[in-house]
């Protein structure tokens, strides 16, 4: 009998942990469609006793929610799960918790991606997960796949320069299947012509692109190009998040060098990305800017708010490679926000007035219109950066349409989705 008796405890003790159950609730009186959510490991070990090969995964009714588990201080054990769910306007949904193997993790369908591919034939590329960008000014050697660290969601794709150009740079997507793995590939063709899945929508010049960083001191801007060391460090990579960081030493400011490290995140469904840039090496505050090349525009800059706590610098006009509207725009907070401005119009691309002869690229920044933020020495500022394709969506011709999405996105931020358990 005392056999038996045990043999119940433990059989009521096995259901009931695997009936835990949490709620998420939508604070919002709109739809949040694709929205990412982080939790802590120790969201779980509260009503857990983990093992360190355990993990949860979270069901949804009879269908499992797309998540992962991610190791983001790279000790080799997870301390993030993060999931992606559909909720309707102030909508709540709970959601089953079971315990899996970590080795046996469920799979589900890829919505982000990262590579930095390192040249190993005349079209063949290694992915890699660190790697150092090639130092000094006499040229790009062109080692990496789409000479650049590549990311992109099931919206838009990304890319900076993986030299001293040090260049953000856009790919417009018309499908959300994942594209950057075949880029600088015959399968993928000439990324700079229009083709089924989208082409590369952006001129950068000698601008700061689509996102890229300087420092702004003395009323003049200082290119993050040209660092001592450039490295790129994936973090995670994903179906629901993808993270990596590009670290640099010996940034050159005003004569003083400083270090600094951009760690970009990206989620499916969004049309930005995320950006957190710690710079160090300095006393008091700096000023940090991001800009948005301005080559082809025709319009004046938009300079809003969203939602109650952040500010925005937007273009939107017919300013793509394919001569048809493309909307970028950074969003940061309001309380850091400095000023906004824009550089000369001079083309110093065409003119050349170089430091890399053989590209005709100059670190002189001109072209952009840029925001400027307040930062503190070896403290995490961010901003968001957006794009939008008007032949992606007809909705992104107008304005009006960015700024509520932007509004909507603020919103979320600052209204975030609450998890309790039950």
């Amino acid at each position: 009998m005392r056999f038996f008796t045990i043999l119940f405890i433990a059989v009521v003790l096995f259901s009931c942990q695997k009936e835990k159950k949490i709620t998420v609730t939508n604070p919002s009186d709109f739809d949040r469609i694709d929205e990412t959510i982080i939790l802590g490991k120790s969201f779980f070990t509260e009503v857990f006793k983990l093992s360190e090969e355990q993990a949860p995964v979270l069901k949804y009714e009879t269908e499992l929610v797309p998540s992962q588990i991610d190791d983001m201080d790279g000790d080799g054990k997870w301390d993030e799960l993060v999931f992606t769910i559909d909720l309707l306007k102030n909508e709540s949904k709970k959601l089953n918790i079971e315990l899996v193997a970590v080795s046996e993790y469920p799979s589900f369908d890829k919505r982000t991606n990262l590579r930095l591919g390192i040249k190993k034939g005349e079209h063949e590329f290694e992915e890699v997960d660190n790697y150092l960008a090639p130092a000094g000014l006499d040229g790009f050697p062109t080692i990496a796949q789409g000479e650049s660290v590549n990311w992109e969601n099931d919206k838009m794709g990304f890319r900076n320069y993986f030299d001293c150009r040090n260049v953000k740079d856009l790919f417009g997507k018309l499908q959300p299947q994942m594209i950057i793995d075949k880029i600088h590939t015959p399968e993928l063709g000439d990324y700079h012509k229009l083709a089924e899945w989208g082409m590369d929508v952006l001129h950068c010049g000698s601008s700061l692109g689509s996102g890229g960083l300087a420092m702004y001191e003395n009323d003049s801007l200082f290119r993050l190009g040209s660092t001592d060391v450039y490295e790129y460090q994936k973090v995670t990579e994903g179906p629901v998040r993808s993270v990596f960081d590009l670290k640099y030493k010996g940034w050159d400011v005003n004569g003083k060098k400083l270090d600094a490290v951009e760690r970009i995140s990206i989620y499916p469904g969004k049309y930005w990305f995320q950006s957190d840039v710690t710079v160090s090496g300095f006393e008091g505050q700096k000023q940090l800017a991001t800009g948005i090349v301005t080559s082809h525009l025709k319009n004046e800059p938009y300079d809003f708010k969203a939602g109650d706590s952040f500010s925005v610098l937007a273009t939107l006009d017919k300013q793509s490679l394919n001569k048809d509207e493309l909307g970028m725009a950074v969003m940061l907070p309001s309380s850091e926000t400095v000023k906004t401005g824009r550089t000369t119009n001079i083309n110093f691309y065409k003119l050349g007035f170089e430091t890399v002869p053989q590209k005709s690229f100059s670190h002189v920044i001109s072209e952009t219109a840029y925001v400027v933020q307040n930062i503190e020495n070896d403290k995490p500022s961010r901003h968001y950066f957006f794009a939008v394709w008007g032949l992606e969506d007809e909705k992104w011709k107008k304005i009006d349409n960015l700024k509520k999405y932007m509004g909507q996105e603020a919103q979320k931020i600052e209204n975030p989705v609450t998890t309790t358990h039950n």
